[in-house]
């Protein structure tokens, strides 16, 4: 079935990510390719790459600047789309699908952490999450939005509810951030170098977040990042380099995100 603008008038929303009807991937790409360029001069910044990823699972995504880590992280999300290729999520092939209905595809079924926070200045803690929460769910079987201060105990700012993003530390902003993302119960939290704008301590509390919001509401999460320590708190870790994928590894003891170094 393709998700494009007739279908995604009546797409029944999944169930949790938690519970896939069919036990099949969340995820599945194949032979994704992307081609930038102008003018006759073209840079690809994806190369035959097949990825699939499972309900739940927590990934890394390593590689230096210019692997092509953002470029399928930006696929996945139905922020960019392939040259060529196809990408799945659960029955649903995103490839092709028109701007209105990867638009619905974003809101209903994927969280986004970028490294720079996009809170709303004049906005509390509390409002920047309820900015989502209070977005219209549609479908007779969407989940619930979780309460904006669940979302943000969650993230461990239960004590931070009525500040303003000017209040609050960088790690703090952050995890509004993670706690706007994760509120709306989406399938899957795609996350852009979290803890690239943070030094190492508040780092670790951003992914500790991370983590809790992985293993509590079952959110399938992919963090890229060239911070190789992080990778010891992946259940999968996959390397990139020169837009492949030429390493996947599975994590057989993912290590608390508190004990990383780095």
């Amino acid at each position: 079935m393709r998700l494009d603008e007739s279908a995604s008038a009546t797409l029944t929303p999944p169930a949790p990510a938690a519970e896939a009807s069919d036990g099949g991937p969340l995820f599945q790409a194949r032979q994704l390719r992307k081609v930038y360029g102008s003018d006759g001069v073209e840079v690809v910044a994806l190369h035959a790459v097949d990825l699939a990823l499972t309900a739940g699972e927590f990934v890394v995504i390593l590689g230096p600047s210019g692997s092509g880590k953002s470029t399928l992280l930006n696929i996945l999300g139905g922020l960019d789309v392939p040259t060529s290729g196809e990408v799945r999520f659960r029955d649903h092939v995103l490839t092709g699908a028109d701007e209105k209905a990867l638009t619905r595809y974003r809101r209903e079924h994927v969280g986004f952490v970028f490294q720079f926070y996009n809170l709303i200045p004049g906005l509390t803690a509390r409002e920047n999450v309820q900015l989502v929460t209070d977005l219209p769910r549609s479908g007779p079987h969407d989940r619930q939005a979780q309460d904006p201060v669940e979302a943000l105990r969650l993230v461990g700012l239960g004590e931070r509810l009525d500040f303003f993003p000017a209040q609050l530390s960088g790690g703090e902003q952050q995890r509004v951030a993670i706690a706007r993302a994760v509120a709306k119960r989406p399938d899957v939290l795609l996350c852009d170098e979290p803890t690239g704008a943070l030094d190492v301590e508040t780092g670790k509390l951003v992914l500790e977040a991370l983590r809790r919001a992985n293993r509590e509401l079952h959110t399938t999460t992919v963090v890229i990042t060239h911070n190789v320590a992080i990778a010891a708190m992946a259940d999968r870790v996959l390397r990139m380099r020169n837009g492949m994928i030429v390493e996947s590894v599975a994590n057989a003891a993912p290590v608390d995100p508190s004990t990383l170094v780095w």
